[in-house]
């Protein structure tokens, strides 16, 4: 058996019983891993991708128009999505060749590292141009270390549990992210009530960033806590690890055929999140002429919502099964986007946080829910941390990465109106439907 971390606890040995105090210790710690993790990880990722359209576009790239300076801000998000497949190869391969928690507690280092970095970043006022060189670094190592995190986090979760509760566990870390976005949308609200507009962008900005370190520290003690997951250890013991996992995810035919239509269901979700929980915020407080603090609770209401509504989610996937569950969420977002978007352009807070809650809190949470468990179910053991970060890392770049961007472009295009937008973010509804109805039963492996 490998060794173990200081500090850690390892499963029960094999043809070792545990009893039932035994396993609700190990599933206790499993929750808190997970959830905790991801909130952190999450945390960072998501306060950057707020800070882009808030600040970002004012800090590091003053003399650009607003329209230029906020491309350019959300160009510099859209980089680390470009990271993350490099991030979930290179993490996929330690976590399927020596173990999903190693892989996740160096995530969580790089993480929190890279985004304390920012907190304490000079100005372009200060250093120049080197300050939005030096942001897209650590945008990248931000990028690089989420790459591991969502599909380990997901691993650890769905390979600890218990088979009939496999979807509620699977919606564990996908509440994690909810939690991260209401987080650091909270915070962000927060200080700028406290400290006002000005202080906000001189320097308040600052503290939600540096705030990491403390989040990052608990978050390492809880994963050298947890178990190696059961399914791993049965690798282990078969002595069954894959030597190159990419390459046997590229060999074997029902693998290739979910990778393709992995990335191909993941589009909308991707859209749809970076729709709601980033775009949504640039476009209500600019073209919309909204409070900032108020959507940034709008926003933070809504994320609090799915967390809520996730849990549910994870019943449905265990009564109906991932893939039907993630189709009917999908269907629904594509139905729901013209709507979301006519109440937006009313400018009333009051139907904007509607909109939001509706399509974020509630619709998002359908499918969400159901993801980590289906994209789980995509790929044997031997090689599931690599082709669950790949589908969803990769898919990141055209599904998530660059969304703001799209959206941004096709709006202006159309001198504010935003049907344009609406349409791309339906199409991607669409292919994600057929792919994901396509994804067949029988190639599944729970």
């Amino acid at each position: 058996m490998a060794t173990t971390l200081p500090g850690a606890t390892v499963a029960a040995p094999e043809g070792h019983d545990e009893t039932d105090d035994e396993r609700h210790r190990r599933l206790r710690i499993v929750v808190a891993a997970s959830l905790l993790g991801t909130t952190v990880e999450w945390y960072d990722f998501f306060l950057y991708a707020t800070a882009a359209g808030l600040v970002f576009n004012k800090v590091f790239f003053p003399d650009a128009s607003s329209l230029v300076g906020t491309l350019l801000a959300f160009a510099t998000f859209a980089v680390g999505f470009v990271m993350r497949p490099v991030g979930g190869l290179v993490f996929g391969h330690i976590g399927d060749r020596i173990g999903r928690k190693r892989s996740l507690a160096l995530t969580m280092l790089i993480m929190g590292g890279a985004t304390a970095l920012i907190g304490v970043l000079p100005t372009a006022v200060q250093i120049g141009a080197w300050a939005p060189v030096l942001l897209l670094v650590l945008r990248v190592l931000q990028g690089f270390a989420l790459g591991g995190e969502w599909g380990g986090a997901v691993l650890l979760a769905v390979e600890h549990s218990p088979g009939d509760r496999r979807g509620r566990y699977g919606a564990i870390p996908q509440v994690g992210l909810a939690l991260g976005l209401a987080l650091g949308t909270g915070i962000f609200a927060f200080l700028q009530v406290v400290l006002g507009p000005a202080e906000f962008l001189s320097y308040g900005w600052r503290i939600g960033f540096l705030l990491s370190l403390v989040l990052v520290a608990i978050g390492i003690v809880v994963r050298l806590r947890v178990d190696e997951t059961p399914a791993f250890q049965r690798l282990q013991n078969l002595q069954a690890a894959s030597t190159v996992p990419i390459r046997d995810i590229v060999r074997e035919p029902r693998s290739r055929r979910n990778t393709v239509l992995g990335l191909l269901s993941r589009w909308a979700e991707g859209s749809a999140f970076n729709t709601w929980g980033v775009f949504a915020i640039s476009y209500a407080t600019g073209a919309l002429g909204l409070h900032r603090v108020s959507v940034l609770v709008v926003v933070t209401i809504a994320a609090l919502v799915m967390a809520v509504l996730l849990p549910v989610s994870g019943r449905l996937t265990d009564r109906f099964g991932a893939r039907r569950v993630y189709l009917a969420g999908i269907a629904a977002y594509g139905l729901a986007t013209f709507p979301a978007f006519a109440l937006f352009g009313t400018g009333k807070l009051v139907l904007f946080g509607l909109a939001m809650i509706v399509v974020f809190g509630v619709i998002h949470a359908l499918f969400y829910g159901a993801q980590g468990t289906l994209y789980s179910a995509l790929y044997p053991t031997s090689t599931r941390y690599t082709g669950l970060s790949f589908v969803y890392q990769v898919s990141g770049i055209y599904a998530s990465g660059v969304t703001p961007m799209i959206l941004t472009a096709l709006i202006a295009v159309m001198h504010g109106a935003p049907w344009l937008a609406c349409g791309y973010l339906v199409t991607t509804a669409v292919i994600s439907v057929i792919a994901t109805a396509l994804i067949r039963d029988q190639d599944l492996h729970f």
